[in-house]
């Protein structure tokens, strides 16, 4: 078996999610449902969960789900943050470029220096370079970081002139992060459905959405303000397959 809430964890938010899961687990035993005592971290807390026969729970990425995991993995909902602008269960990327660079908008960052945490994140790579494209824009894939706040960093540093962060992240970044005090906002993405929570194929999903859902509401309130949670709801798969998916780092930087 296995458990993890990957996405957002760092910082003040991992006790956070730690009582979230204690909630989630209890709330699955009760429902029949063997689960983990704790969440998995690390490097396993992502493909390898994914891909787990055990999964029980984890939060993946839209871009994973819609191009490998959708049809290995059933869909159990999505979490709502409360992104402003944003429907509930739906996320959008923020441009962000250091505080004293002159240029002002996104339309000021055409052939800049990209940067981004993977060629297969929706907020970091999938988005931006889709509504840059729209706009006729090109953002020049210059650094792969590994990680939204390596992103962040190396905009701060000047390795890249501009990044790509989905809106939570950065919202916990400026609370908790003194990195966001040196960026900038210069642009923003389209809505796109928030990152999907997922169980192996074959389980059935009502129960383990059950579960979170009452979890979310018996969490301490300190707790769902510190990991900005508003409740879970359920978006079609089909919408998720019905994101665009942009030229890969490789292929855009092969046009240079």
């Amino acid at each position: 078996m296995i458990a993890s809430l990957a996405m957002y964890d760092f910082g003040p938010l991992m006790a956070a999610n730690d009582r979230l899961w204690a909630l989630i687990r209890d709330g699955l035993r009760a429902r029949g449902i063997d689960a983990p005592d704790a969440l998995t971290r690390g490097e396993g807390a992502y493909w390898q969960a994914w891909q787990a026969p055990g999964l029980i729970l984890s939060q993946t990425c839209g871009y994973p789900f819609r191009a490998r995991l959708h049809d290995h993995v059933t869909y159990v909902g999505t979490l709502n943050y409360g992104v402003e602008g944003c429907p509930p269960g739906h996320y959008r990327s923020v441009f962000i470029a250091r505080g004293d660079d002159p240029r002002a908008g996104l339309a000021d960052f055409d052939r800049a220096r990209f940067a981004f945490n993977e060629g297969l994140s929706q907020s970091g790579w999938a988005a931006p370079q889709t509504h840059a494209a729209r706009l006729g824009l090109r953002l020049l894939p210059a650094l792969e970081t590994g990680a939204h706040r390596l992103s962040a960093l190396a905009v701060a540093e000047g390795r890249a002139d501009i990044a790509a962060l989905d809106a939570v992240t950065f919202a916990h970044l400026q609370t908790y992060d003194s990195v966001a005090a040196q960026l900038k906002v210069v642009g923003v993405t389209d809505p796109t459905p928030g990152l999907p929570l997922i169980t192996a194929m074959g389980r059935d999903p009502a129960p383990i959405f059950d579960a979170v859902s009452a979890a979310i509401a018996a969490l301490d309130p300190a707790d769902r303000a510190t990991l900005r949670l508003r409740g879970i709801g359920r978006i079609p798969v089909d919408r998720y397959l019905a994101v665009p998916n942009p030229p890969s780092p490789e292929q855009i930087a092969a046009l240079i």
